[in-house]
């Protein structure tokens, strides 16, 4: 490999002839060999672009840039956005905890580039773009990677998880209105309950649902707020006047979201509590969908020796030894990713205890971790709805022979001949397997009429009072 010769503050760094980087990525790469497939997610790079093409903007607008070297940064800056220059961003998440390499590369890269875009050769010549005097000018890695990380969340969260939950939450209701009056029997403790109808459960998982979309939601408020402008600590030293509120507005430009700048830097930088708060929503639906597709992988266990009260689809054989198996794939897939998610929630918590005094140094895991819940979730939730939800059949006759051999429905007589008659009938019932209408007749507490009369299932679901 042919190399050419670059200098930092500390010395010459050897970087290879042709990437755009420079020596304090090339150092980076060479002194954080940690895993073998952990690259910065892409996102923050993009999110860093929004960011560098804004803050240029800023600082011509407040005159401190000249008009050409913000155009140079704009240039490359979408270049970078429009995934023109991914190979130029080599480093791994296993870095300094503030992410000073990757915004030194973000540095170098936009000044390299310009370099070429005005005719020079990589390496020789002196730069239009100084790394730290312009493309970083009135910022620092401590209050851009942070804005970086909320930028490509958000984006994240409005492209793929918001659209993917939709997804899942707009299958749900319409399996809710397609199975509302099919009485099946209900289960607690994993035990017979008393009935209910197929669409009251699945009005249950989207109301789960829609709860936790709310909540997810409602976090991008604080997820909207920005530490760009603070610079180091939160002071917003080597800034102009006003910038804090510029570049917010021209991020929000770039970014078609609304940013603004954060109502208290100082918290901005020390802490990650935006990033932890969206988690949490996060970690609070993948909690509901790991419930949801346990439950539904249960009604479909079988298909003979199973509770089988519904069909899933039959997407791929389920065995490489047992012929015609199909198995719930999709359940298992999405609830492995909640299982994910929920782990990531814990390396995100530990992330954000380590915001000691001003600044906090795991950003880069915690970039990591939220992105990938991000991406994964919304992911798995359309693909549970459409290759799962949206094909649910329901399995009648099992459904009607389940719940019609359920000692649970003399419930309905508590009220007509007390508790105690009703559980002795079912006891009965059971010891002797035997219908409960016959051991009500044997032991003479309920004629016939009078069970077929109070006892029906359809009454017993509280659909005559929604």
């Amino acid at each position: 490999m042919k190399y050419r010769i670059e200098n930092d503050t500390i010395g010459e760094v050897e970087v290879p002839e042709n990437v755009y980087w420079g020596p304090q990525t090339e150092r980076s790469r060479q002194n954080f060999k940690i895993g073998t497939s952990n690259p910065m997610p892409i996102e923050i790079i993009y999110g860093y672009a929004h960011l560098k093409k804004s803050a240029a903007m800023a600082n011509h607008e407040l005159g401190i840039l000249e008009k050409n070297k913000k155009d140079l940064i704009v240039e490359v800056c979408d270049e970078i956005i429009e995934g023109k220059l991914d190979s130029h961003f080599p480093l791994v998440i296993w870095q300094t905890g503030s992410g000073t390499q990757t915004n030194m590369n973000i540095n170098e890269v936009i000044s390299n580039r310009a370099h070429v875009i005005l005719g020079n050769k990589l390496g020789s010549g002196k730069k239009e773009l100084s790394p730290n005097d312009d493309v970083n000018m009135s910022q620092s890695s401590n209050d851009t990677f942070p804005t970086s990380i909320h930028i490509a969340t958000y984006l994240k969260l409005k492209e793929i998880t918001i659209p993917g939950v939709e997804n899942l939450l707009n299958s749900l209701k319409k399996k809710s209105k397609e199975f509302q009056k099919i009485v099946k029997i209900g289960r607690t403790h994993l035990m017979d309950a008393t009935p209910v109808t197929l669409g009251q459960e699945f009005s249950g998982y989207s109301s789960i649902i829609e709860h936790g979309l709310d909540s997810l939601k409602f976090s991008l408020n604080h997820l909207s707020e920005i530490a760009l402008g603070g610079t180091a600590v939160g002071t917003g030293i080597n800034t102009p006047k006003g910038y804090d509120d510029c570049v917010a507005k021209y991020i929000s430009k770039s970014t078609d979201i609304k940013f603004v700048t954060a109502k208290n830097k100082f918290e901005a930088i020390s802490s990650n509590d935006a990033i932890v708060g969206v988690h949490n929503s996060l970690k609070q639906l993948a909690i509901s969908l790991n419930k949801i597709a346990n439950d539904i992988r249960l009604m479909g266990s079988g298909p003979r020796s199973g509770i089988g009260e519904i069909y899933l689809p039959a997407n791929e054989p389920g065995s490489s030894i047992m012929p015609g198996k199909v198995n719930p794939t999709q359940c298992e897939a999405l609830t492995m990713v909640c299982a994910q998610v929920m782990g990531n929630d814990v390396s995100i918590g530990i992330g954000n205890t380590q915001g000691h005094f001003e600044l906090n140094v795991f950003r880069p895991l915690i970039a990591k971790n939220i992105l990938e819940s991000s991406q994964i979730l919304g992911d798995a939730c359309k693909s549970f709805s459409e290759n799962c939800i949206s094909g649910i059949k329901p399995n009648l006759e099992k459904i009607n022979e389940l719940l019609n051999n359920s000692l649970m429905l003399i419930t309905a007589l508590n009220t007509k001949i007390g508790y105690y008659k009703s559980a002795e009938i079912a006891n009965f019932a059971f010891k002797k397997n035997i219908s409960l209408k016959e051991a009500a007749k044997k032991l003479n507490y309920v004629s016939e009429k009078d069970f077929d009369r109070w006892v029906k299932p359809e009454d017993m679901t509280g659909n005559d009072k929604n």
